[in-house]
């Protein structure tokens, strides 16, 4: 049975020896959606190196529908934020592209979370940080993350932790509700992740720590997106020549 409490606890300890053997005075950078992942990565660093030290930044696309969300968890919590739009560095990156490259829908969909964590990373690097990877593990095995997108940061909490289990350390956390349950939707049709990877986190949570799932074809489409998408936790592949100087 999963503890939530035990598994926060060693969670907060692993932050703080990241941070003591990788930056002792620095702060931890987050990308805030107001969502459970960015909500929970948020409170665990809180709980780790205090309120001061974690530092979040809202990033709108124009217009956020549920910014609302983002600011109540920044409220919450009492940390410092700044809220950057990056829908201007979006428009002049595609505006500049030449007409015969005939960019896919795909590039565009993973445009605005590569230039996201750009802007994660210039405010990093501006104000003495270590960026918070928010990915979990559910949204790993199946690859939904922009790899050099929300799938980069310098250490991540909950890269081994299923939705499910996300969502209950969110509230052993004391997160509110509304923000560790909120339903996650891509902004882009309408739908919500689960409508558009065709089963639900609860299904892929059983299967990933048990192996089991009742539907077959569920099953099938779960093992091929994991296996179309194992490439992006792996490292970048580097060659490696045999030199001889002798």
């Amino acid at each position: 049975m999963f503890n939530a409490v035990k598994i926060k606890n060693e969670c907060v300890d692993w932050i703080r020896d990241f941070f003591d053997k990788n930056g002792k005075d620095c702060n931890a950078i987050i990308g805030i959606s107001g969502g459970k992942d960015s909500s929970v990565a948020a409170a665990l660093c809180v709980e780790a190196l205090g309120a001061d030290r974690v530092i979040g930044v809202l990033m709108p696309q124009g217009t956020q529908h549920d910014i609302d969300m983002a600011y109540k968890l920044v409220n919450h919590l009492g940390i410092k934020h700044y809220e950057i739009n990056v829908k201007d560095a979006i428009e002049a990156v595609l505006k500049n592209m030449p007409e015969s490259l005939n960019v896919s829908v795909q590039s565009k969909v993973n445009l605005p979370p590569r230039i996201r964590m750009s802007v994660l990373y210039a405010v990093s690097q501006s104000l003495n940080g270590r960026v918070v990877n928010t990915c979990n593990l559910s949204e790993d095995w199946v690859g939904y993350s922009t790899r050099y997108g929300d799938a980069a940061g310098d250490f991540s909490p909950m890269a081994n932790l299923t939705v499910t289990e996300v969502k209950e350390i969110g509230r052993v956390l004391g997160l509110p509700d509304c923000l560790v349950d909120k339903v996650p939707i891509d902004g882009l049709c309408g739908k919500t992740d689960e409508e558009n990877l065709g089963f639900t986190y609860a299904e892929l949570d059983v299967y990933i720590r048990t192996g089991k799932i009742d539907d077959p074809k569920k099953k099938s489409l779960i093992d091929m997106k994991h296996k179309l998408n194992l490439f992006k936790l792996q490292l970048m592949p580097t060659f490696k020549p045999e030199i001889d100087y002798e």
